[in-house]
């Protein structure tokens, strides 16, 4: 698409080139304003401005909501019968854990449903192959392809709840019940990284390679250094679910309250840990599982570029 759009750009300006002399300081100007920003439309599409949506699954409501970065929301998906961890591939499909019958659901960028597995999952995870990592009933945690092939990762675990992959390709298990968390590297060979992390929910990595651990038990979120040093990064919560680093470093959590007064609430953390409200009023207080996509965002610079283009043609069909 975007060689497509650079060619034609291109075409613009060499008919601009051939048929518009320019002679009065005035047209010099327009000249200058116009490659200026036909310029700025073609940086435009080379860097791919992007915009990063957030999307929540609301258990309580059978919905996947999207929001924009301005906090404006709309309906993804909807019927999902207990969504609960989602996860994006290199494709933007979304992938979607039910705990309620529905198995696991990839839903397309255009809002197209499938039942990718009939495994319920309370966590999903994707690594760098692309193939998807499930947590959920039994103690274990389940990998499948691309194509939905399903093996069994590990194994024995108390209650494997969140999961999430560091830079390197180890798989970090939030093993709830059993107040640990649990490392796995690539070859099979386990370690406990963390102990006496009381319901431990749910797991993200920030660029740093810190480990952070939303905590039902507790109420807090926690971080962990690659050592394994802990601290408290935020407390006071209800009941910290789902965790989502936007690419600025920001972590986002969704407080999914159980049905309590002034639950469920998105908060956005910056990196030095001050909290804001993204959003508030999800689901009788159930908002889980949260995911981050990038999308291509409009600007200033493209639309000035598309105005550009329009009078170059109008100026070429007056001089024709």
């Amino acid at each position: 698409v975007v060689v497509a759009q650079l060619s034609l750009l291109g075409s613009v300006m060499n008919i601009y080139k051939e048929h518009l002399p320019l002679k009065t300081n005035i047209e010099s100007m327009f000249q200058s304003f116009a490659k200026t920003t036909c310029a700025g439309a073609i940086w435009l599409m080379v860097s791919s401005v992007q915009a990063e949506n957030l999307f929540v699954a609301d258990w309580y409501n059978f919905h996947v909501y999207e929001y924009t970065p301005s906090g404006v929301q709309s309906t993804f998906a909807s019927q999902m019968y207990g969504p609960v961890a989602l996860a994006f591939n290199n494709a933007g499909d979304l992938y979607v854990g039910t705990m309620d019958g529905g198995g696991i659901i990839k839903v397309t960028p255009r809002g197209a449903k499938s039942t990718f597995a009939s495994q319920a999952a309370i966590s999903l995870a994707i690594n760098s192959a692309g193939n998807l990592f499930a947590s959920g009933a039994g103690g274990s945690i389940y990998e499948y392809t691309p194509d939905g092939v399903q093996s069994t990762y590990a194994s024995g675990l108390l209650s494997p709840y969140g999961i999430a992959f560091n830079s390197v390709g180890d798989l970090f298990v939030a093993d709830s019940y059993g107040a640990n968390i649990i490392k796995i590297q690539p070859n099979g060979v386990r370690t406990t990284f963390a102990t006496g992390v009381s319901g431990g929910q749910d797991l993200a990595f920030d660029r740093a390679g810190n480990l952070f651990v939303a905590s039902v038990g507790t109420g807090s979120i926690y971080e962990y250094t690659p050592d394994g040093v802990q601290s408290t990064f935020a407390s006071g919560l209800i009941h910290p679910f789902g965790l989502a680093f936007d690419s600025a470093g920001d972590l986002f959590v969704s407080d999914n309250g159980n049905g309590a007064i002034d639950s469920g609430k998105i908060y956005e953390f910056t990196q030095t840990g001050e909290r804001s409200t993204f959003a508030s009023g999800l689901g009788y207080g159930m908002p889980s599982g949260l995911a981050i996509q990038t999308v291509p965002e409009a600007s200033i610079w493209a639309m000035m570029g598309v105005g550009a283009i329009t009078l170059l043609f109008r100026r070429h069909r007056r001089h024709k």
